[in-house]
């Protein structure tokens, strides 16, 4: 039996910057995208991370698939003014947690509006949401997982807290909506019973099916390589630098491409390749906003690398590589460590090669492949072949078929 629903409440985080939403983000876009064209009524609770230049949530609010209220006013929030100040770093902040959750409460106190499908994005969110399904102000609460790890943070108390109000979240909402694979199992394996949990449902990051764009083989920059995304150390550009000399010795006509931004990291890499003598071998693009022509750009290139450093306590070894959908979506053979679970499943498809995380390993395997031009074409065919399909609209859909609602 199918549920019909018509109104969606959306809880997330972002990071703003210039007075602007990042594309660094909860999902946004592309909730909004599937949701607000379907629906009479869907409301954003837009909460921007510590390290924001702005720390009052930002609330819009869609009817029949139009904008009608934008709102910057939360007292709660105003009240927690100080405060949220004084701890206003790029890191897990207690009081912003607490602004999240109080600023859920305070919406649908002025609003007075109940709403079929509660979506909260990270634990506390969810945690509000499942509270209103007991005021029967929502009749069902999605927990939705971006990011996951079991040892999370260093702090033993508040590492127990993170996992216990997952837990709890895991275990009373209605659907939880993870985007990897691997995040179930490491719930269980801290100590979820599995028998207790709520509907689980594969949510894998996906992209918007502009961006699904590729390049034959004749069209390709030759002996390129392409770096995207985020540059602390824990996602390896260091890696792809080092590896840049050591290929360099064998295929001198190499190119390494990074397309990311922001301080302190990009003054570091940029140091490392100063260092290294590889002006005009390594080639920093800026950070690109337009998801579309990022992935127009990243399809010109012949090799993607995905180096994510194998530390430790990494969410990395148990989220949903984006970077990697990002490089399939754009045809591109994917180099990578063991750590991103994605990275396994593109390896069985054939589109992915995985190595170590240490450049030697990355230099020989880049080597190898650029040389092999019978593997390297099978390998750029099945990335293709990997990303036909890989939408938001196809991921979504498929969701709210298995939660057996209706939205049209």
């Amino acid at each position: 039996m199918t549920n019909k629903i018509n109104s969606v409440f959306f809880a997330t985080f972002s990071i703003r910057s210039n007075n602007e939403r990042t594309s660094t983000n909860g999902m946004i876009e592309p909730i909004e995208s599937f949701f607000v064209p379907k629906l009479k009524r869907f409301m954003l609770l837009e909460q921007p991370h510590p390290g924001s230049d702005t720390v009052i949530p930002i609330l819009e609010n869609y009817k029949n698939g139009k904008l009608k209220k934008k709102s910057h006013f939360f007292l709660t929030s105003y009240l927690l003014l100080p405060l949220l100040k004084l701890s206003n770093l790029n890191k897990t902040q207690i009081i912003f947690k607490v602004r999240d959750f109080l600023s859920i409460f305070e919406l649908i106190l002025r609003n007075r509006q109940k709403y079929d499908l509660f979506i909260g994005l990270e634990s506390i969110n969810a945690l509000a949401g499942i509270i209103l399904r007991r005021l029967k102000v929502v009749n069902r609460v999605v927990y939705y997982v971006s990011d996951y790890s079991p040892n999370r943070y260093k702090v033993a108390w508040f590492n127990k807290l993170y996992l216990s109000l997952d837990r709890f979240a895991a275990i009373n909402c209605d659907f939880i909506w993870d985007v990897s694979k691997a995040m179930m199992p490491a719930r269980i394996k801290a100590g979820l019973d599995p028998k207790k949990t709520a509907l689980l449902i594969h949510v894998p990051n996906a992209l918007y099916k502009k961006q699904i764009k590729y390049l034959p083989v004749s069209k390709i920059i030759p002996n390129s390589l392409v770096y995207v995304g985020t540059l602390g150390k824990i996602n390896g550009p260091d890696i792809a630098i080092r590896a840049l000399t050591e290929v360099l010795k064998t295929l001198p006509n190499v190119t390494l491409h990074i397309y990311g931004d922001g301080e302190p990291d990009i003054s570091r890499i940029k140091n490392l390749s100063n260092k290294l003598k590889l002006t005009g071998k390594v080639v920093f693009h800026g950070f690109i906003s337009d998801q579309v022509e990022l992935s127009k750009q990243t399809s010109q290139y012949a090799i993607a690398l995905a180096p994510y450093l194998e530390t430790p306590g990494s969410p990395r070894w148990w989220a949903d590589a984006t970077k990697i959908r990002l490089y399939l979506a754009a045809g591109l053979p994917v180099i990578t460590t063991k750590v991103p679970p994605l990275g396994r499943d593109v390896e069985q498809d054939g589109a992915a090669i995985i190595t170590g995380d240490n450049p030697k390993e990355f230099a020989k395997t880049i080597t190898s492949l650029l040389k092999n031009k019978i593997i390297y074409n099978a390998m750029k065919k099945n990335a293709i072949k990997r990303a036909k399909g890989n939408t938001w609209e196809n991921t979504y859909s498929s969701a709210i078929s298995k939660m057996s609602i209706d939205l049209s």
